[in-house]
């Protein structure tokens, strides 16, 4: 039996709704989950993370406060995860920690993405070797930073002569197209995930999120609303692209709305809902009329978003990630621990095609524990 290779993956995404931790073993041919951990963000920094995401004065003062505040709650994650296993800590090669993006513009003149929770805190706070800042180097080599995660989902999910698409549906919701043969894989953002639903719901109802589509699935949809909605020029943009809460936030919610206010609130949330599973729908169903959908990320778990959107894919088998072994829930964090592996191997992790870099590359920095 081969000796165990532990990694540990960090993720906390667009919807700010968590920090994933997972233990992931790398030492069989398909990655092993032997433990997750999901940390909650305390809402006191989770107003600060929504202020910084917004431009503002003093953002400096700030930036710095929270890049060392969030390493200490991804510090606390991974000392949770820990404590539910048997592993000790001198067993992790590293951990693999994405960060929590704060701005994300790869389309200036001069594009770059930012991510906080310092990894030097992370390093100290465990005892663990942290590698981290994945995303900048692929945007020096002229790529977005963004989506990372199609490298794993092609290594992990592509089955030879089969077309499969893995949906990831967090805060932004993003594919990777796997078509089963010498054809190059893509991937891209589809546009809004739950980050629009889920702040729509926190303002109205005050819940963080709409468990199972239940509000939505109580109005109904407005089709000049939604048509107005996906005419935003983001849904027509070739890839390789990318977006994040800095185009699709509560400025622009209330600017699409500023001619609908007439509408009952849960009407407005089913439109949103819509909007999701229609951007995602316009994009699958360009890549190929029909495959295998497999859905990963906290939308996975929204029966009502599933549900509509399987209507419309009619030409695809839609099922979570769950169904090839790999729990839904945890697939961005495992992807996270797998780009920590590669670094370690001096390997490259990211997809030219997908992300329009230069080139292949080994992403991420190390940052020592010692």
């Amino acid at each position: 039996m081969s000796k165990p290779e532990y990694f540990i993956g960090l993720m906390s995404g667009t919807s700010m709704d968590g920090v994933d931790a997972v233990l992931v073993d790398f030492s069989q041919p398909k990655p092993q989950l032997i433990a997750g951990h999901t940390q909650a963000i305390p809402s006191h920094l989770l107003k600060g993370l929504q202020r910084l995401c917004n431009p503002a004065a003093d953002e400096i003062n700030r930036l710095g406060r929270l890049d060392r505040t969030v390493g200490s709650l991804f510090a606390d994650a991974v000392n949770a995860l820990l404590e539910k296993t048997n592993i000790p800590k001198e067993q992790i090669i590293a951990i693999g920690s994405h960060g929590q993006t704060v701005r994300h513009m790869p389309n200036l003149e001069v594009g770059f993405t930012l991510q906080i929770g310092d990894p030097n805190t992370i390093a100290v706070e465990t005892g663990i070797d942290v590698i981290a800042d994945f995303r900048r180097k692929d945007i020096a080599l002229g790529g977005q930073g963004a989506p990372l995660v199609p490298a794993f989902h092609q290594q992990v999910f592509a089955e030879k002569n089969q077309i499969r698409v893995i949906l990831n549906i967090g805060g932004i919701a993003n594919v990777t197209f796997l078509p089963g043969n010498s054809e190059q894989v893509l991937g891209f953002d589809t546009g809004p995930g739950n980050t629009l639903i889920d702040a729509f719901i926190l303002q109205n109802l005050e819940q963080a999120f709409d468990e199972d589509g239940q509000w939505a699935e109580s109005g109904n949809s407005n089709q000049a609303l939604l048509t107005q909605m996906l005419s935003h020029p983001y849904f027509s943009l070739h890839y390789p692209k990318s977006t994040g809460r800095e185009l699709f936030n509560q400025a622009w919610l209330e600017q699409q709305l500023a001619n609908f206010s007439h509408l009952d609130a849960a009407d407005i949330q089913s439109t949103l809902l819509d909007l999701t599973c229609h951007s995602i729908a316009n994009d699958i169903n360009k890549l190929s009329p029909n495959g295998q959908l497999f859905v990963c990320g906290g939308g996975a778990l929204n029966g009502a978003l599933m549900k509509r959107l399987a209507l419309l894919v009619p030409g695809y088998q839609l099922q979570t990630t769950s169904a090839l072994g790999v729990d839904a829930k945890w697939v961005e964090g495992i992807a996270f621990a797998w780009l920590a592996m590669r670094h370690q191997h001096n390997l490259p992790a990211n997809l030219p095609a997908v992300t329009g870099a230069s080139r292949p590359a080994v992403l991420g920095g190390r940052y020592s524990a010692k």
